[in-house]
């Protein structure tokens, strides 16, 4: 199979294959499932834009009624590596007081995002909040660590499902490294 060529750049090699991705979020949702109940006011809260394709498979993954809601946050733009500085650019408008919260992000690898918005989650004093994360590259201990992850990953720029190198990849059914 010829791999992705875009104006940014060309695939490598494929890490995770459709079938591995789908096997790996449909077991995330039974284990998400496993540790709530319907009555425990779950929020999956999605960190976009990397997590969408991630989060409307989870979702649906999930055998308990729960919520949905998005954060907007970004450091890389157009590079291979973050820039450092993490804006948020959108704050959900739903309350999380009280809530049970499941962080949904698509890869931890700096952990600069996640350094920036757990303190401002963590205001918003939800009952419980956790990490879910499809990928992990485990660099950096966090003073949260996820609770659920699919893969750890390798330290290599990943694309695909949802991940992106200057808006290009996303579309991509797996996960490839450039």
């Amino acid at each position: 199979m010829d791999l992705p060529l875009t104006g940014n750049g060309r695939l490598r090699r494929i890490v995770y294959s459709a079938g591995d991705i789908r096997r790996r979020v449909s077991e995330l949702g039974r284990e998400i499932g496993e540790a709530y109940s319907a009555e425990d006011d779950v929020l999956v809260l999605g960190m976009l834009k990397g997590s969408f394709i991630f989060v409307a498979d989870l979702v649906r993954e999930i055998p308990i009624p729960i919520h949905v809601d998005f954060l907007v946050a970004g450091s890389y733009g157009n590079r291979m590596t973050t820039s450092g500085e993490v804006r948020l650019f959108y704050n959900p408008q739903t309350s999380i007081t009280g809530r049970n919260v499941i962080l949904v992000e698509d890869i931890i690898d700096s952990g600069n995002t996640l350094l920036r918005v757990l303190p401002l989650l963590l205001k918003g004093e939800p009952a419980n909040l956790e990490i879910c994360t499809l990928l992990h590259k485990r660099l950096i201990r966090l003073p949260k660590d996820a609770r659920w992850v699919g893969f750890d990953a390798p330290e290599e720029f990943l694309v695909g499902y949802g991940l992106d190198f200057g808006e290009d990849f996303r579309h991509l059914p797996y996960i490839g490294a450039m």
